[in-house]
């Protein structure tokens, strides 16, 4: 028998049966922290910068919802989720960084920590798509979980 959730008795893959899981109240905090370099950080205006691509926060926050949302369709292991709500803030930290932070919500049988995950990098994968054109030397430092709560154990690692 695997001690692994997702490999069946034959050693083949498998999605978790949620089934007999009780449906409760779910968070994921996840945060993406970038370098984009003062270049990059210069063009901004009130906290936007808007290149030929259009507007790179609010395009960015877009894309990371719409990553939320197919998760499960990224990541082969993940289950299709109806999610209650996505909230994405980025934040100008100093003269060369940013900060995305991704809540994700739901009532549901499984958690939301790879829904949370997901949007944080692709919201920082679309800053860097938009920005590239100003400066390549951008990299994105640390994608992680920083709070989960509900299902069997609460995470806080902010």
């Amino acid at each position: 028998m695997s001690e692994f959730s997702h490999i069946n008795k034959q050693n083949n893959p498998k999605m978790v049966n949620v089934g007999d899981k009780n449906i409760t109240k779910r968070k994921a905090i996840a945060v993406a922290q970038m370098f984009l370099g003062t270049e990059v950080i210069s063009h901004f205006k009130n906290d936007e910068l808007t290149t030929k691509k259009g507007p790179v926060f609010q395009t960015a926050i877009v894309a990371g919802v719409q990553a939320v949302k197919k998760t499960s369709e990224l990541i082969p292991m993940c289950h299709p989720l109806l999610i209650n709500g996505v909230d994405i803030d980025i934040q100008i930290l100093n003269t060369e960084e940013i900060e995305i932070v991704c809540s994700v919500e739901i009532e549901g049988k499984t958690g939301v920590e790879m829904e949370a995950l997901t949007g944080a990098t692709i919201t920082a994968l679309t800053v860097y798509d938009m920005c590239k054109s100003i400066s390549q030397k951008m990299t994105i430092k640390e994608v992680k979980l920083v709070e989960k709560t509900g299902g069997k154990s609460d995470i806080n690692n902010g």
